[in-house]
């Protein structure tokens, strides 16, 4: 009995003891605030990266490179000896003007040739109607002479056609941007002689973000910046490509300069301004 009792006693006790201590714990944290436990620190967010001044630039400038309207690569239409190259690098020539000249002694005499051929042609073509008037010559006769004018007249036509390939004209006027060949060279047939321009229309080609498509717009007008010149030049919008290239997302777009172009060259590379840009 007597260890009976202590054992509840004991147990009394400890259950006593148990409830106090729960009870002190909260007791405790509001008479000392400052022993509370330290809360899990909070890691502050990831700062965002500065754009940096390179990036900043390309945002707001777009390069811009200066082309020629017409811009041309001439290049043989027949394999021979070259008489004479007449103008330099940066000389000048209106349309038609004779640039190359070939040494056509060749195609001279065929030409000759077929004009003779044709001459003898149409003689036995008339001896053979007054034949055929006679009934000396049958109809098969004058139509197989009639078919051998028609031959010799295109041979004529292929000899014109090839003399005319030995003087090599200018299709507008313009400039002489690079020589390929030399006088009293021999050349092959679709060599390139050589590359001119002409700088009376100049147009700027640009490659803008896909999302200029949404604000530009054909007439929208721009600011070319060259540092060649240390100009600037007044352009507007003409064209848009119909699509975006699929690899960079990238649009072209074409504008053409207003007013006076002094200085300016095609080739040149500058930063196209657009005002109405939103930034």
């Amino acid at each position: 009995m007597r260890t009976t009792a202590r054992c509840s006693a004991t147990v009394f006790l400890a259950g006593v003891l148990t409830l106090a201590g729960l009870a002190a714990v909260p007791a405790a944290a509001q008479q000392d605030p400052a022993k509370k436990a330290p809360a899990a620190a909070v890691p502050p967010p990831a700062a965002k990266p500065a754009a940096s001044e390179p990036a900043r630039k390309s945002e707001q400038e777009i390069s811009a490179l200066v082309v020629a309207d017409d811009d041309a690569t001439l290049s043989s239409q027949m394999a021979g000896r070259i008489k004479r190259v007449h103008p330099r690098i940066g000389d000048g020539f209106g349309k038609g003007a004779l640039l190359v000249e070939f040494d056509c002694v060749e195609q001279e005499a065929r030409l000759l040739s077929a004009q003779a051929e044709l001459l003898g042609a149409r003689e036995t073509h008339v001896s053979k109607l007054r034949l055929q008037g006679l009934g000396a010559a049958g109809e098969l006769e004058v139509t197989l002479a009639a078919a051998a004018v028609e031959k010799s007249r295109a041979q004529l036509s292929v000899a014109e056609a090839q003399i005319g390939f030995c003087r090599v004209t200018a299709p507008y006027g313009g400039r002489v941007a690079r020589l390929r060949v030399k006088s009293f060279e021999t050349v092959a047939a679709g060599q390139p002689l050589m590359e001119i321009v002409t700088q009376s229309q100049l147009r700027v080609q640009m490659l803008m973000p896909a999302s200029a498509a949404g604000w530009v717009k054909p007439g929208a007008r721009f600011l070319v910046k060259i540092g060649d010149t240390g100009r600037e030049y007044a352009a507007r919008v003409t064209k848009l490509n119909s699509r975006v290239d699929a690899v960079n997302q990238s649009l072209e777009v074409e504008g053409r300069f207003e007013g006076k172009t002094a200085a300016l060259l095609p080739g040149m590379i500058g930063t196209a301004v657009f005002p109405q840009r939103p930034q």
